[in-house]
């Protein structure tokens, strides 16, 4: 275990010189051999993983509505089974972050006890963020607030004021500390596999220490195979969900109509852009890219949060920050159990979707955060990934649903039709359009999304690529070039079966094996972090020995211990 003041081992006064309690702790740990490092390619994961997807594409391509009534059957299913197993499972995961991050394991490093923090503190905090800035947030920046608006939660009731004020609090539960703590499992033990005991960058190691050296053979390479499918689904609802948005912002723009052709035509073209990249080789253009995307979420959030009701938007994200905190536990574990069928839709469409679609994104950005964190704490990383995605999300989601809101409740309407429904897809333009110079900001957010789009399709290709072969962190071209098509590919099937209930179903079905995968994990990061505190411990007392020698038996006899109960006794005059 790595303290502040306990990194450089401790020299004694007198007797042999011993090795310093922190680099006892640490010092049995093997890293793999030079094979197993190089190897370019695991073909028990690759495969494996390959022929699943395939499989699943060639269905919902020759057989689109069959695949809909099966999705949509399986999805009603899993809801009805397990909605209070992902419920309980998130919140079992905020625990267990809390825990690392305020335990005794807080101080443990994640990188060898010399080691320094590759990024300062500020440029590791904006990766953070930008890890959390995605396609999502675009898409349901406006939507989701407006709809737990217009639809509550079954069983929530109120006048508009009312209902619009719990919109937020519902919206923060499924965007906060419950996501990040999902992330906070895989990217802990990634981060300390990887680090600490110089593992390969991929799932498996980081439940090396509950399985040992079965993490090499059959059991490793089914853990590989599970996470790479749910990743890609992952991903691939990210990328429907950024093209059905692209699309509405065309219509708005009357550009054209959101065909699915249209959708197909985008994902192609956008996917081509990609594969360009990655064949060319301006890759590294890719982190351009990256800045850019934060640098035009940030101008659309300021252009909404000053154009906009700004002292309302203020206001409000200070008032819904306080309504989160104060019901937080509460909506944890909501289910919606006395709510009946009603009450199991809404849960599959909004709590266990986001629970699940988080948990097969998990890889994704569990492996990011964890290769930028080299150096930091378990304190550090838990914090720092907690607490400022997390804020900056809640502002995101102030700014740009509290003006939805606003034009709701107080303004001229019309985001919500009079049936109480959203245009989930289309909700942020409208509600741009409103604004003064909305026009512009239209196409800046089709642009904005575009450029998500890209940067994920090969973010997510890189990581896929890197969990396929076995570790490799600069996977080979032809590898990348694959994944990022079978992704594609992904998100059309996906789009021709049922749209964005079909995304959701892809999420939800393919997070529940890999939720077994994070359990295991949370048991292995927990094991590995107390058995290096008890070598940490017992090093210490050994060092302690040795500096104190034998005056240490002649301190403890000249100050004899009082009886138990000697507070209750009269001393001896």
């Amino acid at each position: 275990m790595s303290h502040a003041d306990d990194s450089t081992p401790v020299e004694p006064a007198d007797g042999p010189s011993t090795e310093g309690a922190t680099t006892v702790a640490s010092r049995d740990q093997e890293a793999p051999s030079g094979a197993s490092r190089k190897r370019a390619f695991a073909p028990w994961v690759f495969w494996p993983a390959a022929a699943i997807i395939l499989a699943f594409v060639v269905f919902a391509m020759l057989f689109p509505q069959i695949a809909e009534g099966l999705f949509g059957a399986v999805q009603t299913g899993i809801v009805g089974a397990f909605g209070w197993y992902y419920v309980l499972l998130a919140a079992v995961f905020v625990v267990f972050a809390l825990w690392m991050g305020l335990s005794r394991y807080g101080d443990i490093k994640l990188g060898k006890d010399d080691d320094e923090p590759e990024f300062s503190r500020g440029s590791w905090l904006s990766m953070l963020f930008a890890a959390g800035m995605g396609i999502g947030l675009v898409f349901y920046g406006v939507a989701e607030p407006l709809s737990h608006y217009a639809s509550p939660r079954p069983g929530v009731t109120g006048n508009d004021n009312e209902l619009a004020g719990q919109a937020l609090s519902q919206t923060y539960l499924h965007w906060g500390v419950h996501a990040w703590s999902i992330y906070i499992v895989v990217g802990l033990g990634m981060a300390y596999a990887i680090h600490r005991r110089g593992r390969p960058v991929s799932i498996r190691w980081a439940l090396e220490p509950l399985l040992g050296d079965r993490v090499k053979g059959g059991w490793g390479n089914l853990i590989d195979v599970v996470s790479v499918v749910g990743t890609l689904f992952g991903v691939a609802t990210s990328l429907g969900l950024g093209v059905l948005q692209i699309s509405a912002g065309l219509s708005a723009a009357g550009i054209a109509e959101p065909t699915i052709v249209v959708q197909v035509v985008l994902i192609a073209a956008i996917t081509g852009v990609t594969i360009f990249s990655l064949v060319s080789g301006v890759t590294k253009g890719m982190k351009w890219l990256s800045n850019i995307n934060i640098v035009l979420a940030a101008l659309l959030l300021v252009f909404v949060l000053v154009s906009g009701p700004t002292l309302f938007l203020l206001r409000d994200f200070v008032q819904s920050l306080g309504a989160y905190l104060q019901n937080v536990v509460g909506l944890t574990f909501t289910v919606s159990a006395f709510s009946g069928a009603e009450g199991e839709a809404w849960q599959g469409s909004w709590t266990t979707f986001y629970w699940g679609w988080w948990m097969s994104w998990a890889p994704f950005v569990g492996i990011f955060i964890a290769r930028i964190s080299k150096g930091r704490t378990v304190r550090e990383f838990v914090t720092g990934v907690l607490v400022v995605p997390t804020v900056l999300t809640f502002l995101w989601f102030s700014v740009m649903g509290g003006a939805a809101l606003y034009r709701e409740v107080f303004g001229g309407g019309g985001l919500v039709s009079a049936d109480g429904s959203v245009d989930t897809e289309g909700a942020l333009f409208e509600m741009l359009q409103g604004l003064p110079g909305g026009s512009i900001a239209v196409f800046g957010a089709i642009l904005l999304i575009g450029l998500f789009f890209i940067t994920s399709s090969d973010s997510g290709s890189l990581v896929l690529g890197m969990i396929s072969t076995g570790g490799d962190t600069e996977p080979k071209t032809w590898v990348r070039i694959f994944w990022a098509v079978v992704t594609a590919l992904v998100a059309i099937a996906l789009l021709l079966t049922g749209g964005l209930d079909a995304l959701k179903t892809a999420a939800i079905i393919t997070a529940l094996p890999f939720s077994v995968v994070m359990i295991g994990i949370c048991v292995a990061t927990f094991r590995a972090f107390d058995d290096e505190h008890r070598k940490f411990l017992r090093a210490q007392r050994r060092q302690f020995r040795d500096s104190i020698g034998d005056h240490f038996g002649l301190e403890e006899a000249a100050h004899p211990r009082r009886r138990p109960l000697g507070f209750l006794t009269r001393r001896p005059r």
